[in-house]
Formats: C-alpha cells, sequence, structure tokens
C-alpha cells in the first residue's frame, strides 16, 4: 500500500469516527481520484436537523484537528443545510436528507443507483 493511499485511509477513519460519534445519517465514502483534481476523496453524511447537520460538521473538524489534520476551509454553517469540510485529501459533506436527495451527490460521480461502489475505502480496493 502506498504512503498516499495510507493516508487517505488514516484522514477517512478520522471523519468516519466524528460521523459515528454523532450519529450521523448514511456516511458514504466516494473514492473520487481520476474524477476530480479538486479531492481524493468526497465523504457525504446526512443530519436529522440544521442543528445536527452543524454539529457533526463541528465534530469532523474539532476530530482532524485533533488528528493533526488541517482543515482548509469550512462552508455553509450559516444555513446548516449543507455544509462542506475541506480537508484537502477528503471533502466532507454534511446535509440534510431532503438537500442529499436533491442534489444526489452520489450519483453525480458516477455511482449506481445500488452505490455499490459507494463503500468505505478500505473495501472498495479489495
Amino acid at each position: 500500500m502506498t504512503e498516499a493511499a495510507t493516508r487517505l485511509e488514516y484522514v477517512e477513519r478520522v471523519v468516519r469516527h466524528a460521523l459515528e460519534d454523532l450519529k450521523a445519517v448514511e456516511p458514504v465514502t466516494l473514492d473520487v481520484r481520476g474524477k476530480t483534481p479538486i479531492t481524493d476523496l468526497m465523504i457525504i453524511a446526512s443530519g436529522n436537523s440544521t442543528r445536527h447537520v452543524k454539529s457533526i460538521a463541528d465534530s469532523v473538524v474539532e476530530k482532524a484537528k485533533e488528528a493533526g489534520l488541517r482543515p482548509l476551509g469550512v462552508e455553509g454553517e450559516d444555513a446548516g443545510e449543507w455544509i462542506l469540510v475541506d480537508l484537502g485529501d477528503a471533502v466532507v459533506h454534511v446535509m440534510l436528507p431532503a438537500v442529499r436527495e436533491l442534489y444526489r451527490l452520489e450519483r453525480i460521480w458516477g455511482l449506481d443507483a445500488d452505490e455499490e461502489d459507494a463503500s468505505p475505502l478500505s473495501q472498495a480496493h479489495q
């Protein structure tokens, strides 16, 4: 396994831990290497309310900092319907379910409706 792949797995673990801590709904990791120069992973999750979405995003930022990762930016905190946390190697999208359904990021990035490719990175490369 390359150093880059090991780093991606580390970033994913940190983010997933933050998502699990606050009971994020339906977290999905998308490996978008080769599809966009912006990032390598997109991690998408939902929250049950704007307050929940904000709390989840705050947890991602906090856990990332504790793990030595520097968030490059956070967008959407004011409205709380869709918050993006940019960690460089990974971009985390936390959304209300209606917003997630409207924008369908999983589909935009070329995944089938059954989301078989939308599995944790460690499973996607087996």
